[in-house]
């Protein structure tokens, strides 16, 4: 057996964490994970590698691989090697799971000679996350993201999208990450929960178009639900960007910039630790790419 496919897609930042309340939305951006699935005959055996991480657990990838088999009713047929690799941080709130699960699904899907339409791959994704037991809610909003590109609000319970749209404005995207990592199955979820009247108020200025003043807001919300700092994001925020705050559960921190604003914001952000990126707006669907 010597059949192979690589995947890749991009990430995203969070507009409305979907843990209070279950509805959620994102944005992309140019961050990327790809996935090198190649199939073997050793029935059930599926092997991961994170090449960019190797210390990080790779149970996702081998969570969605099964998804796939399982899907296709051919789990007694084939195993799988699959090694991914990324530019996103792991555990930051960039959602490095989500792009993962949908380039590892995508590739899978490739590799087997099959085709999919592109929301039975993002849910694949979704149900691989959710066994790996790296996701609360199973982040379809940030699934959506990653895999589309655009912006995506969305109704995680019942996994579907409430509106796409591409941004289109000249908008660079400033994120803030910290060494620490902080994984998203281990948020206070009764905490979270606390503050949902708040994140609907939110919720509702993104389905009506004003995401970027809801991303500033949800910010404000997970940051103080959640015990960080906001001085970051509102210091951005004093320097001109138009939007700032956490992104997922953090620690990271996404700043939506005006381009000749970026140098005034990073000259800001370096007084804290931690390192800054620089990265773009994303509109790019996921692709298989060899």
């Amino acid at each position: 057996m010597t059949d192979q496919a690589e995947a890749l897609c991009h990430g995203a930042a969070t507009i409305i964490n979907a843990i209070a309340d279950g509805k959620g939305a994102a944005f992309g951006i140019d961050l990327w994970t790809k996935a090198k699935v190649k199939l073997t005959d050793e029935s059930g055996i599926v092997e991961g590698r994170i090449v960019s991480d190797p210390a990080e657990n790779s149970i996702l990838i081998k969570k969605t691989v099964e998804r796939v088999f399982r899907y296709f009713d051919i789990s007694n047929r084939f195993g799988a090697r699959v090694e991914t690799s990324s530019s996103i941080p792991i555990a930051k709130g960039l959602k490095s799971s989500s792009a993962a699960a949908n380039a590892v699904a995508l590739a899978t899907v490739a590799a087997l000679n099959k085709s999919l339409d592109d929301l039975a791959i993002v849910n694949l994704g979704v149900d691989g996350a959710l066994d790996a037991n790296v996701t609360i809610t199973g982040a379809f909003d940030d699934a959506s993201a990653s895999y589309f590109g655009g912006v995506i609000i969305a109704d995680n319970v019942k996994r579907r999208i409430l509106k796409r749209l591409v941004v289109s404005e000249d908008l660079a995207v400033l994120l803030h990450v910290p060494a620490n990592k902080s994984y998203t199955i281990n948020t206070d979820v009764g905490r979270v929960q606390s503050v949902a009247s708040l994140t609907r108020i939110a919720f509702k200025e993104a389905s009506h178009g004003n995401y970027w003043s809801a991303l500033s807001l949800n910010g404000l919300i997970y940051s103080a639900a959640l015990g960080y700092d906001p001085s970051i994001a509102l210091d951005a925020l004093m320097a001109g960007a138009v939007a700032a705050g956490l992104s997922g559960k953090g620690p990271a921190v996404s700043a939506v910039v005006p381009n000749e604003k970026v140098d005034k914001v990073k000259t800001i952000w370096q007084a804290y630790e931690g390192e800054i990126l620089k990265v773009r707006l994303n509109n790019k669907k996921a692709a298989v790419v060899g």
